[in-house]
């Protein structure tokens, strides 16, 4: 039986060490939960929010099988601590966790070429409009199931204004690619990056208008919006066109770590 942890703040010895803005967010209380093995003296836990789950701590069954009655998702993206929390993942699961990569990319503070990415946000075809989110697009984000991961995390609006940041393309008044904050966190986190808060970035866009190069202006867009902001835009990569798409960009690739996607109606 796992409990969900209230005083976020508590969890940051279980978390330490992890370079994840998701697990940021979490600890800090904006967004996402928390879930441990005991409330007086937690050992194991786990930060939720969408469909991601990351597993800290002493590996225990109970908080792996826990995670998944908690979720509000029919599939997880179970992210292990280490090999321990992988071999535990695998033992309770076997076939039914389906193993993967992801890209992790490096957290480097002033890198980006302002210029560069300038250029690359005007040069938006006259056919398509550029807009920052605003309540009225963060609303029509949410209504389709392909747009939906742009805004879904954050509660309401007001959330997502304080917290989050993005950008939409629309052609013809309709949303065809989205670049915006899967999750958000406040206070300055790493003295290194020397921001005050940053996001971390998903980018989604129609099947109908993908290889155009509107993620990669978008992108740019967002990325200038958080250097005025004074905002860290983080980058995770979930396959290598991502990581291709974030090169381009100005980040620079980590490595590649394990992941899990377990899917409720198959256990």
């Amino acid at each position: 039986m796992i409990c969900e942890l209230k005083e976020t703040g508590r969890a940051s010895a279980l978390f330490a060490g992890w370079q994840d803005s998701v697990i940021w967010s979490a600890v800090q209380g904006v967004m996402g939960k928390i879930y441990v093995d005991s409330l007086k003296k937690p050992e194991s836990g786990a930060v939720m929010l969408g469909d991601f789950c990351f597993l800290s701590g002493r590996p225990k069954s109970e908080v792996i099988f826990g995670v998944l009655e908690k979720g509000e998702c029919t599939e997880l993206i179970l992210v292990p601590q280490n090999n321990d929390w992988a071999q535990m993942i695998e033992n309770c699961y076997g076939e039914k966790a389906e193993k993967a990569i992801r890209y992790a990319i490096k957290k480097e503070p002033g890198i980006f070429d302002l210029v560069k990415l300038q250029k690359a946000a005007n040069s938006l075809s006259a056919e398509y409009e550029m807009k920052l989110i605003d309540k009225e697009l963060f609303e029509a984000c949410r209504m389709t199931s392909w747009s939906k991961d742009l805004a879904a995390n954050y509660e309401n609006y007001s959330k997502y204004e304080k917290f989050g940041l993005g950008v939409v393309i629309l052609k013809n008044g309709e949303i065809v690619a989205g670049i915006s904050s899967y999750s958000g966190y406040g206070r300055r986190i790493n003295e290194n990056l020397g921001y005050h808060g940053g996001i971390e970035i998903e980018v989604v866009t129609r099947e109908d208008y993908r290889r155009k190069g509107l993620a990669y202006i978008g992108a740019a867009r967002l990325l200038l919006e958080c250097d005025k902001r004074g905002l860290y835009p983080n980058w995770d990569a979930a396959n290598k066109m991502s990581v291709g798409l974030a090169e381009k960009l100005g980040y620079h690739f980590s490595h590649e770590y394990v992941v899990y996607k377990v899917k409720k109606e198959k256990l």
